[in-house]
């Protein structure tokens, strides 16, 4: 049994539909991630997910609990930290955590989160005098301190430095290594491809891309192979009908093959076979940015090559 669950999860502002009959699974130990463009209902889908929002149809449930009726034992499995962090500005970082480590039966000490997150040169500091980083690593503190079972992040390293969202990235390898679950919505396709074991993209409301960040850049990117020949356009038609190519085109000087995993072989096995020597061959991988690009848009990346469409723009399911 999945450990969280969504069945036709539907929620409307001012008669506006803002998630349309999500249906989603995360299992025990995952890092689910949740990518999208603003407005495409991630938050919303995060604050039904943790009992914040009341959502208008389909059903929730988080280790068979429904969040919309919040118990004590609900807020013991769940710790969850949202795009903005409130307590009172006079409280220091000590505090803050002391406070919530009293929340719990069984909390991670304070100093060792302090540490953890870089901010034991903040024990003292009052909240309101924080950076927006240092309130941010905070706020991650504060989602894990109660050892939950499942931890929603939303936008978790949003304006952090490099060196800072390496330091929390590190930090939730080693709880998913503890067996924690998590979801995290992001904006960051490195921290996508880095922390999560699949993930979900959001666009108006509804899913339209699930799967791990390899399977989605491989069913939507293409596999880009570029080389300098004496070629025809015979041979040009030629290599169209290869195995896994999508399209052949001129560029400056140069062939470019777009296709999937098995094009670049294929191409230059024919050329073999033809007597065409081959130079300057390169082959190049779309990251999962330039996928999450097609997909949300519809769209090639803006690197891609001149006169070369798409191989496939079909989502994933």
């Amino acid at each position: 049994m999945p450990l969280l669950s969504l069945r036709g999860l539907t929620k409307n502002y001012a008669h506006r539909p803002v998630l349309r009959g999500v249906d989603l699974d995360l299992d025990e130990g995952e890092i689910l991630g949740v990518a999208g463009p603003n407005g495409a209902g991630k938050t919303t889908l995060v604050e039904c997910l943790a009992g914040l929002r009341e959502n208008d149809g389909g059903t929730i449930t988080v280790a068979g609990i429904d969040p919309s009726r919040p118990t004590p034992e609900l807020r013991r499995l769940l710790g969850v930290q949202l795009q903005q962090i409130r307590v009172p500005g006079v409280l220091r970082t000590r505090e803050v955590l002391e406070l919530f480590a009293a929340f719990y039966p069984d909390p991670l000490p304070p100093h060792q989160l302090m540490e953890e997150f870089d901010l034991t040169s903040q024990a003292d500091q009052a909240f309101a005098k924080l950076s927006g980083g240092q309130q941010q690593r905070l706020s991650v503190a504060l989602a894990l301190i109660g050892r939950p079972r499942i931890a929603i992040l939303d936008e978790l390293t949003t304006g952090l430095d490099p060196a800072a969202r390496r330091r929390i990235w590190a930090q939730l390898e080693r709880r998913r290594a503890e067996g924690m679950t998590m979801l995290l919505v992001t904006h960051s396709m490195e921290e996508a491809q880095r922390l999560c074991d699949r993930m979900v993209i959001l666009q108006d409301g509804e899913i339209i891309a699930d799967g791990s960040p390899q399977q989605i850049v491989g069913r939507t990117g293409v596999q880009r192979t570029t080389f300098q020949a004496e070629v025809d356009e015979l041979v040009l038609t030629e290599l169209e009908q290869c195995e896994d190519v999508a399209a052949v085109a001129r560029s400056g000087g140069a062939i470019v093959v777009d296709g999937g995993d098995a094009s670049p072989q294929a191409v230059l096995a024919h050329l073999a076979r033809r007597g065409i020597r081959a130079r300057g061959v390169g082959v190049d991988r779309p990251t999962l940015e330039d996928a999450y690009h097609r997909l949300v848009t519809g769209e090639e990346h803006e690197n891609a090559a001149p006169g070369v469409r798409p191989a496939d723009e079909r989502t994933l399911r």
